[in-house]
């Protein structure tokens, strides 16, 4: 049987981003199928190594700067003929994509794994969502905000991860791991983890802020402040704020754990393990790969009800919390010139610490609980091999109805 052969526009695959690392997962539970193999133009700013990195024959990435160009697709469509065109980032890195979606259409048809913030419905993406043939959102917010007006072509496909990457570890080893990754002074601590690009919409210097409070509501209650934040981030990034000032000026250096270098998914499974619960107040989230990481891990999540973290945090199954659902307390419509209006979500610094505090007093074994409950809730409603199953049967139905209405013309001499 010939395979079909995709060409995928996203974060490279073996980039540490949740673009890539989606990216990567869905590729190789699709080549197990048997019947796909892939090439994909893998997305960054700037690449160490510009040599196509060959995973074996079906799994194929060119690194390129930005998302590529139109000149590089014709080539492409030329030379590989590919079955589907998949992208997977914002469109609006894809523009001129769109405006040359005739001549892709001539060869393929166009698949988008999409995620839309937060409401109103975009109506400015509907040239987008007209262009492409499937378009399967990653989060259920997303899905209902597409099915709207798109019916017939949006699915609800959510993100996920292969059981074995984030799991939880035994309690022996758990002790071990903090004696090898914490000071001596913090390896009784309770500890809060946060995963995330320090960058505006994520709240880094809020989050800093609520845990303050957390310590001094500690300090005042238990009459300690045996809590550290673990914070996995570039703390200079340029898209956010300089996060060893911010914790200087709100006197919690002490309490501040980072973790700055670029790290394994083993080494990733081991930070949510020593974690006793993880925490993202992200004014717009899309997904929240971390919350979904974390929770595979059995730890409990403290995650505001927003964007794709809502269906995470509240069990839709049967309505019980996986850890603390934190309520949008005040909501902002704001924008740009390319997206008119969303809207960005808030809780406030002293919920937030209220928030931790519950967990902190709901003790180690009810934690323990809530994350095993938690991991069970993942495995059924986000999981891995019914990703994979939705995306093949996707690929398969577009690609069959995009051949169907293409026009054979036979040519006759006389």
């Amino acid at each position: 049987m010939k395979k079909k052969k995709i060409l995928v526009l996203s974060d490279h695959a073996l980039s540490t981003s949740g673009v890539g690392t989606q990216t990567r997962h869905l590729i190789e539970g699709l080549i197990k199928k048997g019947c796909w193999s892939f090439r994909q133009l893998g997305a960054a700013v700037k690449h160490s190594d510009y040599r196509l990195a060959i995973i074996n024959d079906d799994f194929i990435i060119k690194p390129i700067d930005g998302f590529g160009s139109p000149e590089l697709i014709r080539v492409l469509l030329a030379t590989e003929q590919p079955d589907a065109l998949l992208i997977f980032t914002d469109p609006r890195f894809f523009t001129w994509l769109y405006e040359m979606e005739d001549e892709i259409h001539q060869v393929c048809p166009m698949l988008w794994w999409h995620v839309w913030d937060n409401y109103p419905t975009p109506r400015f993406n509907d040239h987008f969502y007209e262009a492409t043939d499937a378009i399967n959102c990653h989060s259920y917010m997303t899905y209902n905000m597409c099915k709207e007006n798109f019916k017939d072509k949006t699915r609800f496909i959510p993100h996920s991860i292969p059981e074995d990457l984030y799991y939880p570890l035994s309690q022996v080893k758990i002790n071990s791991l903090k004696k090898e990754m914490l000071p001596p002074s913090k390896q009784d601590h309770f500890i809060v983890s946060w995963v995330n690009r320090n960058a505006r919409r994520k709240r880094p210097g809020d989050l800093l802020l609520s845990f303050r409070i957390f310590l001094e509501m500690l300090e005042e209650k238990f009459g300690h402040r045996n809590a550290s934040l673990l914070l996995h981030t570039d703390p200079l990034d340029s898209e956010g704020q300089n996060l060893y000032e911010v914790a200087s000026q709100q006197n919690i250096t002490d309490n501040i754990i980072f973790s700055t270098e670029r790290i394994s998914f083993d080494e990733m499974n081991n930070i949510y393990n020593i974690s006793d619960c993880y925490i993202n107040i992200s004014l717009a989230e899309g997904f929240g790969l971390g919350t979904l990481e974390a929770m595979n891990a059995e730890v409990p999540i403290i995650a505001l009800k927003t964007g794709g973290m809502t269906r995470q945090v509240v069990n839709y199954l049967d309505g019980s919390i996986n850890g603390v659902a934190l309520p949008v307390e005040y909501r902002s419509l704001v924008g740009s010139q390319q997206v008119p209006y969303i809207y960005e979500d808030y809780v406030s610094q002293s919920t937030v610490a209220k928030a931790i505090m519950s967990l902190y007093q709901m003790g180690e074994e009810k934690r323990k609980e809530v994350g095993r409950r938690a991991r069970e809730y993942v495995l059924k409603a986000f999981r891995y091999q019914d990703t994979i199953d939705m995306w093949h049967e996707s690929l398969e139905e577009t690609i069959e109805k995009w051949k169907s209405k293409q026009n054979t013309v036979h040519m006759e001499t006389l």
